[in-house]
């Protein structure tokens, strides 16, 4: 197969950055308010259920196309399964990384906005209204929009650098120092008084609360916080050498996944108690009760900026590997320069963003299907285009790659029991594919 250029210097590296394109938005800000509209204790564990019985399997799937692979997505598939129409897996991917970071993008940017008025101390003041702050920044076009823009200028920055330089020393040093974060924050929520309230909602099932569409939600956002679906991991795991065992590596980064998740809910649900707040707010969530958290505290001026830039940089490690898998499609084959792509890719994702980031403001009032733009599109890549490509890429390995490949790219650099694989090969054969169809049905009510 073709030999890539670029490699990751270590299995760190490796785990990190693959940890670092999971855990983003998906952890710690989509997670938080998915649970808390969707009953908390069950959503919480339906996902950890789907995260390793379903997500799990298609992570190793994903590593093992691109590393069996060494291409891009769209190439991966070309190489695996030439002259058949396959590839429009890799396709689908490019497209889905594209929509999913133009609405990634905007929240981004306000995590970039929270961020730099941190840093002045222009958040944290006396009876502060947070959500009302929340509401006069997503409710202005203006900051939006300069938001987004901001954010999208980093990534093509980071993405114009290569893999090495760019993604993987970020990663390195960022994520170890986010999670040193979570800890102090989560041990700081723990000592409010309410904060058990807190406790019980999140980690008490109540199997009532759980719906046939929260059930959907539940598995787009194990496919959602594990980056799998639109072959992200397909490029990233491209540039693997051959002594890094990808069940262990996706072991490791479901495992953080899970453990990000946890430390988020932690943080976020006893203070929402605390203070009386709705566990319901959605996507204004972590914006409204972070503030609030830090207030509290010593110094929270000062640890409310920090922890935003490590948050900020955690969103970035996302959108990297989003922006990556579009860069990689295109200058694959024809050898054309990153950075040229990388800001091309940069100006359309920004374009397509714009609607989005107006959802709160001028375009409040348009609904696809009753939902605004930006929900509309985060609606239709968590519970359509990941739980899609993820199916997609289950058939892909089950019926199409050879099989002998896939064995040695699964053992390579570990000693595994052969049992291993073949559970693993069962379940991406049967009970992966079977769940989704089951559970997309069900939600829209065809069965």
């Amino acid at each position: 197969m073709g030999n890539k250029t670029e490699q990751w210097s270590t299995k760190l590296g490796f785990i990190l950055s693959s940890t670092g394109a999971a855990v983003g938005l998906g952890a710690i800000w989509k997670f938080p308010y998915m649970t808390g509209m969707n009953g908390g204790g069950a959503f919480f564990l339906v996902f950890i259920a789907f995260t390793i019985i379903i997500g799990l399997p298609i992570l190793i799937a994903e590593f093992v196309i691109g590393r069996g692979a060494q291409k891009e997505a769209v190439s991966a598939y070309k190489t695996l399964a030439p002259r058949s129409g396959w590839s429009f897996i890799g396709k689908w991917g490019v497209a889905g990384a594209f929509l999913l970071l133009s609405f990634y993008s905007v929240v981004g940017g306000w995590v970039l906005l929270y961020s730099l008025m941190s840093i002045p101390g222009m958040i944290i003041k006396e009876n502060a209204d947070y959500a009302a702050l929340f509401g006069t920044i997503t409710g202005s076009p203006f900051l939006t929009i300069l938001g987004l823009a901001l954010f999208l200028l980093i990534n093509v920055i980071v993405i114009s650098f290569g893999i090495k330089n760019g993604i993987e020393k970020s990663s390195k040093v960022l994520m170890p120092l986010l999670f040193v974060f979570f800890i102090i924050l989560v041990i700081r929520a723990l000592t409010f008084e309410g904060a058990m309230e807190g406790i019980t909602f999140f980690l008490q099932p109540d199997f009532s609360e759980l719906t046939a569409s929260s059930i959907l939600y539940a598995l787009g956002q194990s496919f959602f916080s594990l980056a799998v679906g639109i072959s992200v991991m397909v490029t990233y795991s491209s540039y693997l050498k051959k002594d890094v065992s990808l069940p262990m590596s996706a072991g490791m980064v479901s495992i953080m996944n899970i453990f990000v998740s946890l430390l988020a809910g932690l943080a976020i649900f006893p203070v929402v108690f605390a203070f009386g707040l709705e566990p319901s707010e959605g996507p204004g969530l972590l914006f409204i009760v972070l503030p609030e958290a830090f207030s509290q505290m010593p110094f929270g001026e000062v640890f409310l900026s920090l922890f935003l830039l490590l948050f900020l940089f955690a969103v970035l490690t996302s959108s990297f590997s989003m922006l990556e898998i579009i860069t990689s499609a295109f200058t694959e084959k024809k050898q054309r320069s990153r950075k040229k792509v990388a800001s091309i890719a940069g100006v359309f994702i920004f374009i397509a963003g714009i609607p989005a980031a107006l959802s709160s403001s001028n375009l409040s009032e348009f609904k696809l299907f009753g939902l605004t733009i930006f929900d509309a599109s985060d609606f239709l890549v968590s519970n359509i285009m990941l739980p899609g490509g993820c199916l997609f890429i289950a058939l892909f390995i089950s019926f199409k790659m050879d099989k002998q490949l896939v064995r040695n790219e699964f053992f390579y650099g570990n000693n595994l029991p052969s049992g291993m694989y073949q559970l693993w090969f069962q379940l991406i054969r049967w009970l992966v594919p079977f769940t989704i169809i089951i559970v997309v049905l069900n939600s829209f009510g065809i069965i």
